[in-house]
């Protein structure tokens, strides 16, 4: 993860800064399902992201997902205001070597207290959604602005070392979007989904094309593609 996690983490910045966000969903939907490929046909053991061994799937391509969807939840400045720590405190040195303990250590030191969960759900353990739209509905308003009303449902599991999973309590920070039919956002922001089955009404400028939960899939679903719906215009 030192090595491998954070040389895929600085080719992600150099593409979001030179193609911007919008674009950065094509690739991390062929790094999640390449990791979501891997851990199908694992014949040994998935560990977490933090004591990943010899597992491109899980370094590289999990590694991808994890630390874009990170940076997105706490700031790409806070991510790497950390990583910069953890490089101070250990380039240079001899034994006993760095580890990925000290550099979460780091990263939970400018992470806010409602979201430390996002570190032990991405890195020290497996954790996966099952997140969907199941209806969106918009009205015009006089002043040329839609109504959109949306209904979602969420599901977290956890899933061992052997693919055995179990329902996790849900209580998290999650993406709820409109998008045009540029997949460009209309509206964007992080609601606290405490429910399997919540309803969302927002105002958004510009003729609103699909809209759901977590659209551009910063957290790993094995069915992101029905994270959105197409929105009926009434």
């Amino acid at each position: 993860m030192l090595v491998e996690t954070l040389a895929q983490y600085s080719a992600l910045m150099v593409m979001k800064h030179k193609y911007g966000e919008e674009k950065m969903q094509k690739f991390l939907q062929y790094e999640m399902d390449r990791y979501l490929l891997g851990r199908s046909t694992e014949q040994k053991k998935e560990l977490p992201l933090s004591r990943v061994e010899n597992q491109p799937y899980i370094h590289y391509r999990k590694g991808s997902v994890v630390m874009y969807a990170l940076q997105d939840y706490i700031g790409e400045d806070n991510l790497n205001r950390a990583i910069h720590a953890f490089r101070d405190e250990t380039a240079f040195k001899g034994p006993p070597y760095p580890n990925t303990t000290q550099l979460l250590a780091h990263i939970r030191a400018v992470t806010p207290p409602q979201l430390q969960y996002v570190i032990d759900d991405m890195f020290e353990t497996i954790t996966l959604y099952d997140n969907r739209a199941t209806e969106a509905k918009a009205r015009a308003l006089p002043d040329g602005r839609y109504e959109v009303t949306m209904k979602v449902v969420a599901k977290k599991r956890k899933a061992d070392e052997l693919g055995k999973e179990s329902e996790a309590p849900l209580a998290d920070w999650i993406d709820i979007g409109v998008v045009d039919d540029d997949n460009k956002p209309l509206f964007l922001e992080k609601k606290k989904i405490d429910h399997e089955e919540m309803e969302f009404t927002v105002i958004v400028t510009g003729k609103p094309a699909r809209a759901g939960i977590d659209p551009y899939n910063k957290l790993i679903d094995r069915q992101p593609k029905d994270n959105t719906i197409a929105v009926e215009i009434g």
